[in-house]
């Protein structure tokens, strides 16, 4: 039970910015709720590490998120495991190209149930455990959500819509629970075969002239949660001033 230490739900915890996300949280103090789809095997390995230096501070948890009737088990789960949650960060993401001519009502409806849907519900799941602790939402939304990127309609449209989800939520649940984005730049090269951004083009549009790191981000979520206690209904940008370039 984390009767003194806060414990943080994190979706999409275990690659990449999400491992990050975790391991930063866990290192500033908190206990983890950790959420993967597919990546089990890495998840596994993030919790081993986490859980040697401070045993009993971890729980795994594998969902698929766009299965909307699984959401609310993920909160029960993490409240079940630790007596508590103090927030939720929303970082479970897909993204791929949706070209136009090319694109599937399948990809729309998946893009947007895991992108939007799920974190929009697994707030509403949320809420009453976080309004009990004056707790917080962070939601990981993108730089695009804000100007489409070229072959990635849906997705942008995605994003779009959880930006919106988290000044409605903001409005909704104040004042016991605030409710942040974080809008990542470049920080990761995609693993997808279509590149929408070059290392050319990152370092001519972009302000800081070079990518950002997960480390960024996270750092972001950290402040957003245990610092920031004025602030709500607000998407902080991590993207070196990418916003600004053309």
């Amino acid at each position: 039970m984390s009767e003194n230490r806060r414990v943080v739900l994190v979706t999409g915890a275990a690659r990449r910015v999400g491992a990050v996300i975790a391991r930063t949280l866990h290192g500033a103090g908190y206990d983890l709720a950790l959420h993967c789809r597919h990546s089990r095997a890495d998840l596994d390995r993030l919790i081993a590490g986490l859980e040697a230096a401070r045993a009993g501070s971890t729980l795994a948890i594998e969902a698929d998120l766009a299965a909307a009737d699984r959401l609310p088990e993920l909160v029960a789960t993490s409240v079940a495991r630790f007596g508590r949650l103090d927030a939720l960060v929303n970082n479970a993401s897909v993204f791929y190209a949706t070209p136009v001519g090319a694109m599937t009502a399948a990809q729309c409806d998946e893009l947007f149930r895991v992108n939007a849907r799920a974190p929009l519900l697994l707030a509403q799941a949320a809420a009453p455990q976080l309004a009990a602790v004056h707790g917080a939402i962070v939601n990981i939304t993108d730089i695009y959500a804000e100007r489409p990127l070229p072959q990635y309609l849906a997705y942008s449209m995605s994003k779009a819509a959880l930006r919106m989800a988290t000044l409605a939520l903001a409005q909704a649940l104040g004042p016991e629970i605030r409710v942040n984005a974080v809008a990542p730049g470049n920080v990761l090269w995609s693993e997808q075969p279509f590149k929408a951004e070059t290392p050319e083009s990152l370092v001519n549009e972009t302000a800081l002239a070079r990518q950002g790191t997960p480390a960024d981000v996270a750092g972001a979520v950290l402040w957003l949660l245990r610092d920031a206690g004025y602030v709500t209904g607000q998407t902080i940008r991590v993207d070196g001033g990418r916003i600004l370039g053309g």
